[in-house]
């Protein structure tokens, strides 16, 4: 139910962007993207802002569908239009630290695109002092 709701998502996000460039159902396209975001030493309760750069290295529109945390402590922000081809743009997750009860945190972004694995996942690290 979730992946028919995800990919009923993609096609009205492909439907109702506007760009530079048209989107079609079905353009897969490539991305660059740091898959670790390492925070260091944090003290509980600080906010970890982390930030994720992504490039569009293929040839269509780089379009976000889905982005889901692994739990409620971490929001995750995704880019509202399209990256085009050669572009940047930028994948924000917040992780509030005052509830968790581990020193070593390690938690997880999973993003939905038009890319080929259409799923691709998002590490956050840091240590509680």
């Amino acid at each position: 139910m979730k992946s028919i709701i995800g990919i009923l998502l993609v096609g009205l996000i492909l439907v109702s962007c506007t760009g530079n460039q048209d989107i079609e159902v079905g353009q897969k396209t490539t991305m660059e993207v740091n898959l670790l975001y390492d925070a260091g030493n944090v003290i509980k309760g600080e906010v970890i802002n982390a930030k994720f750069k992504v490039k569009n290295t293929g040839d269509y529109p780089l379009v976000f569908g889905e982005v889901r945390p692994s739990c409620s402590c971490t929001v995750p922000h995704k880019p509202e239009e399209p990256i085009q081809p050669g572009e940047t743009g930028e994948i924000v997750a917040q992780v509030m630290t005052d509830q968790l009860i581990t020193k070593n945190v390690t938690k997880s972004i999973t993003l939905l695109t038009n890319t080929e694995p259409s799923t691709t996942t998002l590490i956050i690290k840091a240590v509680i002092k």
